[in-house]
C-alpha cells in the first residue's frame, strides 16, 4: 500500500514565531527538527498499519526543510517546487491509497494561529464558493481531484476544527492551539505520540468516507493586502477584478482553479 504525507510547519507544536519557520533564523533548527519528528511519526504509523511505500511533500517555503536521513528508508522525499498546480500535493495520482497532512494551520483571516495564513502572505483571505479557504481545502480538492481521500491531520486546533466540518470521518490531532500572538502546544514528544498513534488507528477505518467531495462548480475570491497586486492578477485570463483589493474567477474544472491560482498568488 502507497500512501502519500504534505508536511508544512507552522502548525507544528510550538512553532509560534515568523523568525521559527525561516531557514537561518533564531528557533528554525528546533522547528525543522520537530517538523521531522512529526512527519517521522507519521511514517512509522502508517508502517505499522502495512504501508509498503511513503511518498513525503515537503511543503513549506523552499521545500527544503525536513532531516531525510531521520526518515524511514521506505520513504521518497519531494523537496523543492516544481511549479506544478498540485503545489503541496505534487506528485500525487490515483496510486496512492490516502493522503496525511501534518504541520497544517489555520486560514488566512482567522484567528487561530499567530501564522495563520492561505499560501501566501500577500492574500486577505482566499474564498471558494463563499467559504473562506485553508491550504487544507485547497489540497483536499486537489486530492479529490486523483481520487485520493485525506485520512490524517495534525495541526493546529483551527485548522482541525475545519476539517471535521467538511468530513467529520477524518480523524485529526491538534497539536497547539493559538491565541492572540502567542500558542499553547503539546509536549514535542506527546505530540510525536499521538500522531504515530492516531495515524495507524486512522488508516485500519474506512478510509473511503474520509474522502472530500468536489463541487461541480467553483467561483473563488481572493483579497490582497495590495491592491497593486490584485490589478496586476485581474490581466490574468479569466479573471476579473472586482474592487480595489479583490479579484475573482469562475471553472467548473478544479485543475483550472489550481493552473489559476499557481499564476496569480
Amino acid at each position: 500500500m502507497k500512501y502519500y504525507i504534505t508536511a508544512d510547519i507552522e502548525g507544528v507544536t510550538g512553532v509560534t514565531h515568523l523568525d521559527e519557520t525561516e531557514m537561518g533564523k533564531t528557533g528554525y533548527n528546533e522547528a525543522r527538527e520537530q517538523m521531522t519528528a512529526e512527519v517521522a511519526a507519521a511514517c512509522e504509523g502508517l508502517l505499522e498499519a502495512g504501508a509498503g511505500e511513503i511518498w513525503v511533500k515537503d511543503a513549506h517555503g523552499d521545500g527544503r526543510n525536513i532531516i531525510a536521513s531521520k526518515l524511514p528508508e521506505q520513504v521518497r522525499l519531494i523537496r523543492g517546487w516544481s511549479g506544478h498546480p498540485f503545489f503541496m500535493v505534487q506528485e500525487i495520482d490515483r496510486c496512492f491509497r490516502a493522503v496525511v497532512m501534518i504541520g497544517y494551520h489555520s486560514r488566512a483571516g482567522s484567528n487561530t494561529n499567530p501564522l495563520a495564513h492561505t499560501q501566501s502572505g500577500l492574500l486577505d483571505y482566499i474564498k471558494v464558493n463563499g467559504r473562506y479557504a485553508s491550504e487544507f481545502l485547497l489540497h483536499a480538492y486537489a486530492a479529490a481531484l486523483a481520487d485520493v481521500p485525506v485520512v490524517f491531520i495534525a495541526g493546529d486546533e483551527g485548522l482541525c476544527a475545519e476539517a471535521v466540518s467538511i468530513n467529520p470521518n477524518i480523524t485529526t490531532v491538534p497539536v497547539m492551539r493559538g491565541v492572540g500572538d502567542s500558542t499553547v502546544s503539546l509536549q514535542p514528544g506527546l505530540a510525536v505520540r499521538r500522531i504515530r498513534e492516531g495515524i495507524a488507528a486512522s488508516v485500519r477505518g474506512d478510509i473511503s468516507s474520509c474522502r472530500v467531495a468536489l463541487p461541480e462548480r467553483f467561483k473563488v475570491e481572493l483579497r490582497y493586502k495590495n491592491h497593486v497586486k490584485a490589478y496586476r492578477a485581474s490581466f490574468y485570463p479569466g479573471v476579473t477584478g472586482e474592487e480595489a483589493h479583490v479579484v475573482s474567477f469562475e471553472s467548473s474544472d478544479y485543475f483550472e482553479v489550481l493552473r489559476t491560482l499557481m499564476f496569480i498568488v
